[in-house]
């Protein structure tokens, strides 16, 4: 049966960037498709909260705190889901972002920051796993940004950064096929709590977002949740080194906060 190839029941998942808002939803959905999902973000409370809430849904969720930026603690989380769940199945890399900031007085610290937090990590916990995904047929989801290919003043940090994860993602896909499938999904606008908490104080905002929207409205964590099902189930299993476009049918930026370029 079709929807039978998206379902995920024994097999396990790594979710970075797991307490809040896409990296949750793609938690939850993954729980819900049946997998045992190994959560991981900074913030304790808010990321046993989240494994908290999939467990009383009757999934399987086991929270790591884990600061991605910190080698270390990347080998941590990879043992803590071996050592709970016996192996590892997906990965979704999730965890990243970059403040927007004028180019002119981006300081080559901040650049070099927003690479290792966006491209780095993504890479290294991907690493570190590929010998089991590999065991198992595995997939990766890496959550890249609509910025990466579209352009604003004042995002070049984080949309060079996001470009260089997907075009990982390609070549990922093409070095580890036909064991390991890698994909991305660029996401555009999408309402998790930090956008909400800002676009609720300023509703003007939020309507031109949604006005420059084709599809008349804002992403939700749990439409990227769904992309993050097909990519990582047996559904998807004849995709690979694809970066898909989960952003409202948009094609020009729909930030509506235009920043001076400082020249």
């Amino acid at each position: 049966m079709i929807l039978d190839r998206f379902r995920l029941h024994g097999k396990v998942a790594i979710v970075t960037g797991a307490s809040a808002g896409i990296g949750r939803g793609s938690a939850e959905g993954l729980a819900e498709a049946g997998a045992s999902v190994v959560l991981a973000a900074r913030t304790p409370d808010k990321l046993e909260g989240a494994a908290a809430a999939i467990r009383k849904s009757g999934g399987k969720a086991h929270a790591v705190a884990t600061d991605v930026n910190d080698a270390d603690q990347l080998q941590r989380l990879v043992d803590e889901a071996l050592r709970t769940f016996g192996r590892i199945d997906v990965i979704v890399n999730n965890a990243g972002g970059t403040m927007p900031g004028a180019a002119l007085h981006l300081p080559q610290a901040d650049l070099e920051t927003a690479f290792h937090f966006n491209v780095g990590t993504a890479f290294q916990l991907t690493k570190l796993c590929a010998p089991e995904l590999a065991k198992n047929g595995g997939a990766v989801v890496n959550i890249s940004s609509a910025m990466s290919h579209l352009v604003d003043p004042g995002f070049v940090a984080y949309g060079t950064a996001k470009a260089a994860l997907s075009h990982m993602t390609r070549l990922l896909a093409h070095e580890w096929a036909p064991r390991i499938r890698v994909n991305a999904i660029a996401v555009g606008a999408t309402e998790t709590e930090a956008l909400g908490l800002f676009l609720n104080a300023a509703p003007e905002i939020r309507q031109q977002m949604i006005d420059m929207t084709p599809m008349g409205r804002l992403g939700t964590p749990e439409d990227i949740a769904l992309a993050v099902l097909y990519l990582a189930s047996p559904a998807g299993s004849w995709v690979t080194g694809k970066v898909f476009e989960v952003d409202g049918g948009t094609v020009a930026s729909n930030w509506p906060m235009k920043m001076p370029s400082g020249l």
